[in-house]
């Protein structure tokens, strides 16, 4: 079965570019013109494997757009910004956005990055026959179903955010330096920086709430995760 894919973008030669490159690669293509167009094919299309979401969009941006598909889902999204000030990337990572590619892009990295999300989002579902969960304290993580809950409440994470809880809990009491945190979550897919790492434990905090704690900051290195 063709893995779907839906591409949001207003600009007709970007979706038709973008499609036929994945299409080369086997992928059932979607295609949204505006944001609301964007959220409709969300709600209606079973299985999407992955969202390719432009920021500037009528109807609604693609941060708008991103912050409600996070309301209800981890699917990876990879935003397409012509912007490239620090504070909309940030904003967009905080948001849940998995990879972040600036216009004009090469389509044939833009296909690497489809590619290597994808494989990161089903390498952590083929999970599901080894089940595991992890525990620390009130967390309660479920490997295999990809969820995550706080005193039995469910919380919705992004699939980054998914792996840096686990790797965290994994190494319960080691300080780990921002370097091995992007080696072991991010490894050889990431293209960002170090930043990326702080803005996306400040969002795992936050939703973690009061366990939010367990992460602490090691001024000048890292972080550390204690269950107390």
């Amino acid at each position: 079965m063709e893995s779907k894919v839906l591409i949001a973008d207003d600009e007709g030669r970007i979706r038709k570019l973008v499609k036929d490159f994945l299409v080369k690669e086997g992928y059932d293509v979607y295609e949204a013109a505006d944001g609301q167009e964007t959220l409709n094919y969300f709600y209606d299309i079973d299985d999407l494997k992955l969202i390719i979401l432009d920021v500037m969009m009528p109807g609604a941006d693609g941060f708008t757009v991103l912050k409600k598909i996070r309301e209800t889902s981890n699917i990876p999204v990879i935003m397409l910004t012509a912007k490239t000030s620090e504070e909309d990337e940030l904003k967009g990572f905080e948001l849940g956005v998995d990879e972040y590619v600036q216009k004009p892009f090469s389509p044939k990295l833009l296909m690497a990055r489809v590619n290597a999300v994808i494989r990161r989002s089903d390498d952590n579902k083929a999970s599901v026959n080894e089940p595991k969960t992890l525990v620390a304290g009130g967390i309660t993580l479920d490997v295999g179903a990809h969820v995550v809950r706080c005193d039995d409440k469910e919380i919705i994470l992004s699939v980054k955010e998914f792996e840096l809880l686990a790797y965290f809990i994994n190494n319960q009491g080691i300080a780990l330096s921002r370097d091995m945190i992007l080696n072991n979550v991010w490894n050889y897919d990431f293209f960002g920086d170090a930043r990326t790492i702080d803005t996306h434990v400040k969002k795992l905090r936050n939703k973690l709430g009061v366990y939010g704690k367990y992460i602490k900051t090691i001024w000048g290195m890292g972080y550390k995760f204690e269950a107390i």
